[in-house]
């Protein structure tokens, strides 16, 4: 009944890992011939090579539906069971897998490969135990010969996918669901391989490289890897435990489940199985069955008859449906290739096409096309007619212009997985149309190019695989850290990070700051990562840093840290207020060592800067020769950083000895009419620190920012903190804010005017503020004085006499024009305002600096004139504020239109002359200080009124229109003359102050 060849015919059964395969393979190379049948394209292609590496590619052929490799020499013939030569006659034959004859789809094949392969010599069946008996009953002659695993496979349950350990194989049953795992191992692991039995050899075998060669330490792949295909897997996870086979979804039975589960541990490496995702446990029969190799033995094969009748096609389907003739045979269902023939027998144009056995033979030929494209039956029954249709033409053969469009069309590598997977399975119909003899014209030409086409679409999908599934640079950082080896970090000058090509993010300073771009599942693999690769590169930095000059090291109006670029630390609140302290900015992963060398040394630069700026405060402070009140108004200034409003301490100024005054003089205090400041402290540099220090102890959330430097006004901006401009060295009067040591000029200027009477401002007092004349009104308002506005006619210019040169000979020097105002009363005044007081008050010339030595003799006259009590400064007479007379009688309208009578009267010019605008000054009564209110002290404690909010008070009263001399005493009518008086004799005479020791010499 079966047609056997005079062979030893030797049925090797048992489990996975037991080296049947390899065993086949070593009896076929010790033959002079051989074939072998294994069940994947993908398990024929890794034979394939490992032949090759043995014998050669010159007497090694590949066979399979197709890719056919045929040297001219070849002895050893690798197909699948479906393209298996049958007629080579050679010494050797094997099938491998052989229990795959109860498949329901392709069993029928392995069945009449199991009746009718034989070789000349020996005979080799591999597969389960399980078909033992059907094999004993079938082809009696056969021996048996049993072979254990080499390794033990041992159940663990359920597993998370976040919890499986590296060297896993997860299988699943659906394309979808197979990337969707991947995805997920993306995410978490850093990737995974994707092997599907779909896929060409040349992807598959990228694929598993990536796995074998450890970039990615997982596989997730269909049940495809259970027939044959060897990979170092520790694990098997079943992500489901049911597919569907085509027909309908059904549980694997547990022989299907170990042949997929033996793929856990190779050679003598133990290897382990479980489920995870959604896949339920199994049963615990099932488990031990798995677990000692036992399954119920298989019951029937698939037969299909292979004596099929050619005559006519309705004869051809009667054989195919032809009964089995054993009772170990159970027919198969209808085929791929048997369904497509009945579909096109239903066209009625290839009924009457099909009139000859040898046109029937042909149209089964055409019916064996599998259906790579995975279509409807109809969709793929209608391009078979068409390729039957090409056939029986008059050229016989495919037509090439039309196979070139079709092939053309397919040759793109965009697209994503979904189209290129297309692609592959359109490419894989017309390769194997172009390895059937006479299909094509120039058949070895179409091979080339179609097998060009489909290794380009292969490593298309191959790439697309990869980028979507596996995350190289988490997957490498990964591994090298399971090797426990300490990555190396790069930083490039722009602080990008990289460790053995891969980016890991930014270091700033000594702040790391993770790839923004990665997934948030990345950022726990690149923190690993960079704290492995940083350690180095943060001790390096913190000893460059500590090493660096002080040059390199920098401070922000916010308080923050810079070295060079980088943001290092910042200044936080300390003890007192002249020593803060300093927050590294070091990032977590960094060792504790580098934080403490980091903070040590900008703690050293931030002392020695405050040291540099505060040198004559913390000089004055250390002095231990102040005492007393002194060392009081001396901590008052230390408190406010050099500055303090004079009106906070007036009483203890007042009360200070001469000598004690020149103490803190020596130290640079300079004793103004508004405030007792350090002018050396007024620089950009002590200002910006200055700020900064009184911020932290205010707890301010955001730092204002210093002045510009070398402006001496500002505008005055509302928002910000009551004592913000004395910190920042300025008095805010109107809607400017004025420097203080101008400030301390203007008085100074101001004091030689009459503020009863008014006057107006001097050329130097615009100099001093840098105002014009309509800010300075606004300032000077701000100060507590009353501003008149008036319009007159602009004063003639006359032009000087020419002066003789020297030696009374020769050309005179031209002449200089001066402003000559004829009949200006405030011209007129001048003159002798400045001459009543020159002998009192030494003049101070505008250009020279507040703080000169030159300045200091007259601070205490000042203060013995102007100040009665408590910092009020008295002011010459003022008028009435009921009459608006002065003491001549003359009210202030009365006198400014003298004025303008007197200068239409002198001018000469026309109605027509040019109009001025100026303004008159004088002195408010009682008139608060509103551009300068202090909302906290210099201290920091509860705020007083400065002494410039004071200015504006009466010092003398009225009475009668009369104004009264110091105790009450009338004084004389006329302009208020300035007399300094002369120091107590108990006083004590500054030795360091010129003027004081002239005016004692006078009084001796």
């Amino acid at each position: 009944m079966y047609d056997h060849a005079d062979s030893t015919i030797t049925a090797i059964l048992g489990p996975t890992n037991t080296g049947k395969t390899h065993y086949a393979i070593e009896r076929m190379l010790a033959r002079e011939t051989g074939v072998i049948g294994l069940p994947l394209r993908l398990l024929a292609r890794e034979i394939y090579d490992r032949i090759v590496a043995l014998r050669g590619p010159s007497v090694v052929s590949l066979i399979t539906g197709e890719e056919k490799i045929l040297p001219p020499r070849a002895k050893y013939h690798v197909a699948t069971v479906e393209a298996m030569p049958l007629h080579t006659m050679a010494d050797f034959v094997a099938i491998d897998e052989v229990q795959l004859c109860a498949d329901p789809d392709r069993g029928h094949v392995f069945t009449d490969r199991l009746l009718h392969a034989r070789g000349r010599y020996e005979t080799l069946f591999l597969g389960s135990d399980t078909i033992r008996a059907r094999i004993a009953n079938l082809v009696p002659e056969a021996r048996f010969t049993s072979r254990e695993r080499f390794s033990t496979l041992s159940w663990t349950g359920p597993k998370k996918l976040s919890r499986l350990k590296p060297r896993t194989a997860v299988v699943a049953f659906s394309v979808d669901q197979v990337y969707a795992i991947a995805e997920l191992i993306r995410r978490q692991r850093g990737g995974a391989a994707v092997v599907m039995g779909a896929l060409s050899p040349r992807t598959r075998n990228a694929q598993v490289a990536l796995y074998q060669e450890g970039d990615v330490d997982y596989m997730v792949a269909t049940d495809a890897i259970g027939m044959g295909l060897n990979m170092d897997v520790d694990h098997v996870a079943f992500a489901g435990t049911s597919k569907f086979d085509g027909w309908r979804h059904r549980q694997l039975q547990p022989n299907e489940l170990a042949q997929i589960a033996g793929r856990a541990g190779r050679y003598t490496k133990d290897g382990t199985f479980g489920v995870t995702a959604e896949a339920s446990a199994l049963e615990p029969e099932v488990v031990g069955a798995i677990e000692n190799h036992r399954f119920k033995p298989l019951k029937k094969l698939m037969w299909r008859n292979r004596d099929l009748q050619f005559g006519t096609v309705d004869a051809l389907m009667a054989s195919l449906e032809m009964p089995s003739p054993h009772e170990d045979l159970g027919r198969a269902r209808e085929a791929e290739d048997q369904v497509a023939l009945r579909t096109l027998w239903i066209d009625t144009e290839i009924q009457d096409m099909t009139t000859s056995g040898d046109r029937v033979r042909l149209l089964w030929d055409v019916c064996q096309v599998p259906d790579f494209r995975k279509v409807s039956p109809m969709e793929h029954a209608a391009l078979l007619g068409r390729i039957y249709r090409f056939l029986l033409s008059r050229d016989g053969c495919i037509p090439t212009d039309w196979l070139a469009g079709q092939i053309q069309r397919l040759d793109r590598s965009e697209g994503d997985i979904d189209v290129l997977s297309k692609r592959l399975a359109f490419i894989r119909t017309w390769t194997y149309a172009a390895h059937r003899s006479g299909w094509v014209e120039d058949p070895e030409h179409w091979r080339a190019e179609t097998r060009a086409v489909e290794d380009r679409l292969s490593d298309a999908l191959h790439a697309r695989l990869t980028q979507r599934f596996v995350d190289r640079r988490t997957s490498h950082l990964l591994r090298r850290l399971k090797e426990k080896e300490r990555l190396v970090a790069e930083v490039n000058d722009k602080g990008e990070v990289t460790a053995e090509g891969h980016y890991l993010g930014r270091l700033d300073g000594f702040r790391f700051t993770v790839d923004e771009t990665a997934s948030s599942e990345e950022l726990k693999t690149l923190r690993s990562a960079s704290l492995s690769a940083l350690q180095a590169e943060f001790g390096r930095r913190a000893d460059k840093l500590y090493l660096s000059p002080d040059t390199e090291i920098d401070i922000t109006e916010q308080g923050g840290l810079m070295w060079g670029q980088d943001a290092v630390g910042r200044i936080v609140k300390g003890d007192k207020p002249l020593e803060p302290g300093v927050k590294g900015f070091v990032d977590d992963m960094a060792e504790a060592a580098v934080a403490e060398k980091v903070e040590r040394r900008l703690r050293h630069w931030l002392h020695r800067r405050i040291q540099a700026l505060f040198e004559p405060l913390i000089a004055m402070q250390a002095d231990e020769e102040i005492k007393g009140l002194a060392r009081g108004v001396a901590f008052a200034v230390a408190e406010g950083f050099g500055i303090v409003p004079r009106g906070q301490i007036a009483q203890d100024v007042k009360s200070l000895e001469q000598t004690d005054r020149a103490l803190l003089r020596k130290h640079g205090v300079r004793f103004g009419q508004h405030f007792i400041f350090m002018p050396a402290l007024l620089k950009p540099a002590p200002t910006r620190m200055r700020i900064l220090l009184w911020s932290l102890g205010l707890d301010l959330a955001d730092f204002p920012g210093s002045p510009p430097p070398g402006l001496v006004t500002v505008p005055v901006d509302q928002g910000l903190p009551g004592d913000y401009y004395p910190m920042a060295g300025y008095r805010a009067a109107g809607q400017r804010a004025l420097r203080i040591d101008m400030l301390e000029r203007l008085a100074d200027l101001l004091r030689q005017q009459d503020g009863r009477q008014g006057f107006e401002a001097s050329q130097d007092m615009l100099s001093i503020t840098g105002c014009t004349l309509e800010q300075f009104a606004d300032l000077m308002q701000g100060l507590g004085y009353r501003a008149e506005k008036g319009e007159r006619a602009k004063p003639v210019r006359v032009a000087a006499p020419a002066e003789v040169a020297p030696g009374g000979e020769g050309t005179a020097e031209p002449a200089i024009e001066a402003d000559t105002t004829v009949g200006h009363p405030a011209a007129d005044a001048a003159p002798a305002a400045e001459a009543s007081v020159s002998a009192e008050i030494p003049k101070v010339p505008v250009a020279e600096a507040s703080g000169d030595e030159a300045t200091t003799a007259i601070e205490d006259a000042v203060e013995e004139r102007y100040v009665v009590a408590d910092g009020e400064t008295p002011v010459p007479d003022a008028p009435d504020t009921e009459t608006g007379k002065s003491d001549s009688g003359e009210t202030d309208a009365d006198a400014i239109e003298t004025g303008a009578q007197a200068a239409a009267t002198d001018d000469t010019s026309t109605d027509a002359a040019e109009q001025e605008v100026f303004y008159v000054f004088r002195q408010g009564q009682r008139n608060r200080d509103q551009g300068h209110r202090q909302g906290k002290g210099g201290n920091f404690k509860g705020g007083r009124r400065d002494q410039g909010a004071q200015d504006g008070k009466k010092s003398f009263g009225k009475s009668k229109g009369k104004s009264r001399g110091p105790k009450g005493k009338p004084r004389d009518d006329g302009p208020r003359r300035m007399e300094a008086r002369p120091p107590k004799k108990s006083d004590k005479v500054d030795p360091d102050n010129p003027f004081a020791v002239l005016q004692q010499l006078k009084r001796d």
